[in-house]
């Protein structure tokens, strides 16, 4: 109401029937022009019809309509951690694929929180997106995995689409990313540019993706001849503090004969050359470091990090085209790294 009269404004908000009515369509016509239906409808009537919704500010009801489709135009997506790059790179890619495919994407975190995860799940399948992507970093001993695994093929026997990336744990679609090989590529390169004996600094004990670094880069120091001893293995928080307080600690207890700190992510490694700094040194020139995953904060850091490239946009970007059935996704198969050899490993003489 106004003063003084009766107000112009709708008193509930506009319904299909309403958009219909005014388009001069039925309703079914109204549904399908606004809902994105595979049946065709004609142009000049679906130009009405949004016309019409606009006059009337209709909002759809997407409930309503993933009762009525068994699903809705949801990307669900959840990840370890929203403020690591790692993760927001990821995240880009599923975005600018769900925009060529006419999706929305929501996000949620796990905080590496298995218990938490599955919570996620079973909250997102009441919700009924399209497609769930997990690209959390899970845990090598998982009480909850067998629980998840069957909240998972549940929602595919619903009409969802799931895919994994990094491992395939739970035997459903995943993006595979050999963090094996490029960790061993990795030490393989930095023996061949001189360095011998190192350390490193990771997660805690019990993370997949930081457990499969660690193994790769033992590997390739085992067959070229460089030198980790298990004292040397700094564990921490899988964060850029993580990887400050570890290194502090290592600079602490004294670095001795080590030349060169593999961090197992890049952010670890960003806080690694703060720590350095920190203690009057300078990274690179005392003592190397070395990441992984080429995180674009790494490029602009001082000096630029050498680490292994992981083309973590295009992670993204497949991930959702295989959710999709794209025939080039299923036929790909892991996801290429490639190390990247920066100022903060010169070669030594």
């Amino acid at each position: 109401m106004t003063e003084g009269g009766t107000g112009t404004g709708r008193s509930a908000p506009a319904t299909l029937h309403d958009v219909a009515r005014e388009a001069g369509v039925s309703r079914a016509t109204a549904s399908r022009s606004l809902n994105g239906s595979t049946r065709k409808v004609n142009e000049e009537y679906r130009k009405r019809v949004l016309e019409a919704a606009a006059r009337l500010d209709y909002s759809p009801n997407l409930s309503a309509q993933a009762v009525a489709r068994g699903t809705t135009t949801t990307v669900a997506l959840l990840v370890a951690d929203i403020a690591d790059p790692y993760f927001s790179s990821i995240a880009a890619g599923v975005v600018a694929e769900a925009d060529r495919e006419r999706l929305i994407v929501t996000m949620a975190a796990t905080e590496r929180d298995p218990e938490r995860e599955l919570e996620l799940v079973r909250t997102l399948r009441g919700q009924r997106p399209r497609v769930m992507i997990l690209a959390g970093s899970r845990p090598t001993t998982d009480p909850t995995e067998g629980a998840l695994g069957e909240e998972l093929r549940a929602y595919e026997r619903s009409g969802g689409l799931v895919v994994l990336i990094s491992r395939n744990e739970l035997d459903l679609r995943t993006v595979l990313v050999d963090n094996l090989a490029g960790a061993e590529a990795l030490a393989r390169a930095l023996v061949g540019i001189g360095y011998r004996r190192f350390a490193v600094i990771t997660g805690g004990e019990g993370l997949r993706t930081a457990a499969d670094r660690v193994e790769g880069f033992r590997a390739g120091l085992a067959a070229t001849g460089g030198t980790l001893e298990d004292d040397d293995v700094i564990r921490d928080a899988f964060t850029r503090d993580g990887g400050y307080d570890g290194m502090r600690r290592l600079l602490e207890r004294g670095l001795g004969d080590v030349e060169c700190v593999f961090a197992a992510n890049d952010v670890m490694a960003v806080g690694a050359l703060s720590a350095i700094r920190d203690a009057g040194l300078v990274p690179g020139a005392d003592v190397a470091v070395a990441g992984f995953d080429d995180i674009p904060t790494v490029r602009d850091v001082t000096p630029a990090l050498t680490t292994v490239r992981v083309p973590l946009e295009e992670i993204g970007r497949r991930a959702l085209r295989l959710a999709l059935g794209d025939a080039a996704a299923r036929a790909e198969g892991a996801v290429r790294t490639e190390v990247v050899i920066r100022e903060s490993t010169p070669p030594r003489k």
